[in-house]
């Protein structure tokens, strides 16, 4: 499993700044805080060979020339410096990041698996690849030490206006972007099941993990709040698009992985989350829930009118209204979360997983954490502030609204929803409330200090992080499924594939890098044969 993660991004002092090239900025400062290049060090640029985004899992291929050009992410941004300079309003701009022809960084493998770049006008930070929610965390946090240093170091110049960088889903004026999940499926688990048994799952699972948001409605034109900063702005089903008809599940069929063993599910409908808690909470009950499905014991259960449900659920702070399911019920998102519990639990003890001894050590630990968060949130609502992040966004604004006399369309409380997402810790409003024990950690600040720099150890990360921080002079590509070197003396480039997920790890690679301190002999004993002489 992975997060993707668009960050909000902002420029006070220049607000006509164009944002596609503040992201920009902000790839190429990561790279000079690294002090590491494109073409030598421990970044490397991303290979767009084999991506494929228009394929859908219901069996066909998008034509190109029907697609939206946001959905065309197999190629790679366009952004030269001149027009960078010319955005800052200046003649000339130093780019430590460029390479020979001037143009931006945007794009880059990071020394821990990651991906770093520029997507719809956001600096994306896409984790690393990790089998267990508590590492999913660490990652996904991971992600906003890099944002934060990026901003720092524009910060550091003053000869640019400072970038701010922020955590949420939308700019409160009917843009939204996204926080993405990505989860390794069986292929042979058929796609209409997996719709069936995640659609009412995705409904719900917002009362547990939404990270709420002022206002109702995609331009927050109806004041309130909300559970969700996301589900105003979904309008679809079951859809390929990402950006445009967001659909409740996606179908991107995009493995990125052995194509006919592997599916990769492209979860678009979370919030990002700052929580520890609701991050670990999305992550280890959305992958319960694939195992459901995957072993036929998904609750079969359908709601009506899906997408009215979602946002009903969102708009609902006090989680006692219902939703409608087909064959007449009416439940609460709570009852659906409970069902979704019951059978997850069901099936975690018969087949061993959740003991806490000889389980898989994780197991115990989601379903511990989801049995009582959805007890506090049916209870005491209140009293899930620490755990459940729309919760505590929601007792913060309280107490403003009560000090100051605040109705909800009051735009100062639109600025609190705001500074809440802000990743600088002496700003932002929930790294607050973290610092003074008040929301729960499920990973401590040294885990997620070593995972900027060092990659999961138990899948393919490692051995594409490795090579990137070892042997980055050599390393001319890397994509979530190859590294391509380009070693001196050769006649071509050598790709190396990396589509099993669960290759290439510490135990399979680690003792294959200690014993080379360079690219050319390492690939050799990793081909197991003598490389290609070089071109005459």
């Amino acid at each position: 499993m992975g997060s993707e993660t668009e960050y909000g991004i902002h420029a006070p002092s220049a607000p006509g700044a164009n944002a596609t090239m503040m992201s920009a900025r902000i790839i190429q400062a990561y790279a000079t805080v690294t002090r590491q290049r494109a073409a030598g060090g421990a970044e490397t640029r991303w290979d767009y060979t084999d991506e494929e985004p228009l394929h859908d899992a219901r069996g066909w291929t998008l034509d190109r020339a029907a697609a939206d050009p946001s959905q065309l992410t197999d190629q790679p941004p366009v952004l030269d410096a001149e027009a960078v300079a010319l955005a800052y309003g200046r003649q000339e701009l130093e780019l430590d990041g460029a390479d020979e022809s001037g143009s931006l960084l945007m794009n880059m493998v990071l020394g821990n698996g990651a991906r770093l770049y520029v997507d719809h006008a956001h600096p994306e930070y896409s984790s690393p690849e990790v089998t267990n929610p508590r590492d999913a965390v660490a990652w996904d946090a991971a992600g906003d030490l890099v944002a934060l240093a990026t901003v720092r170091k524009v910060a550091a110049d003053a000869s640019l206006p400072p970038i701010n960088l922020y955590k949420n889903n939308t700019d409160n004026k009917s843009v939204s972007y996204g926080s993405h999940e990505n989860y390794l499926m069986p292929r042979s688990v058929p796609f209409g099941d997996i719709i069936r048994g995640l659609t009412p799952f995705f409904v719900s699972r917002q009362s547990i993990c939404g990270a709420g948001r002022v206002g109702l409605g995609q331009d927050s034109s109806t004041p309130g709040y909300q559970i969700s900063q996301r589900a105003d702005f979904f309008e679809a089903e079951v859809g390929l698009e990402t950006t445009i008809r967001r659909p409740i599940i996606n179908t991107r069929d995009e493995p990125h992985a052995t194509a006919d063993k592997y599916r990769r599910l492209h979860v678009i409908i979370g919030d990002a989350n700052l929580s520890q808690a609701s991050n670990y909470l999305k992550f280890g009950t959305t992958a319960m829930v694939l195992s459901l499905i995957e072993a036929g014991q998904a609750p079969k259960i359908e709601v009506h009118e899906p997408v009215q449900a979602l946002q009903a659920v969102s708009h609902d702070t006090t989680l006692t209204s219902t939703v409608r399911l087909i064959d007449g019920r009416r439940v609460t998102a709570l009852d659906l979360q409970w069902m979704y519990y019951e059978a997850a639990s069901k099936l975690a003890q018969e087949t061993g997983v959740s003991d806490s001894v000889t389980g898989d050590g994780h197991t115990h630990g989601v379903l511990s954490h989801w049995e009582s968060t959805l007890t506090t949130l049916g209870t005491d609502l209140d009293a899930a502030a620490s755990t459940v992040e729309w919760v505590a966004k929601k007792s913060l604004l309280e107490g403003y609204r009560n000090r100051d006399g605040l109705a909800w369309d009051d735009a100062r409380l639109g600025l609190v929803d705001l500074q809440w997402a802000d990743i600088r810790p002496e700003k932002g409003l929930y790294y607050r409330l973290l610092s003074r024990d008040r929301m729960m950690r499920i990973v401590d600040d040294g885990d997620i200090a070593r995972a900027v720099s060092e990659p999961p150890s138990d899948t393919r990360a490692y051995f594409r992080g490795r090579c990137v921080t070892k042997y980055g002079k050599d390393v001319v590509g890397a994509s979530w499924d190859s590294v391509i070197f380009d070693v001196p003396g050769l006649g071509k480039l050598q790709r190396v594939p990396t589509r099993e997920p669960l290759r290439g790890t510490r135990s399979l690679t680690g003792a294959l890098f200690d014993r080379h301190q360079e690219a050319g002999s390492f690939l050799a004993e990793l081909m197991g044969q003598s490389l290609p002489p070089a071109k005459a």
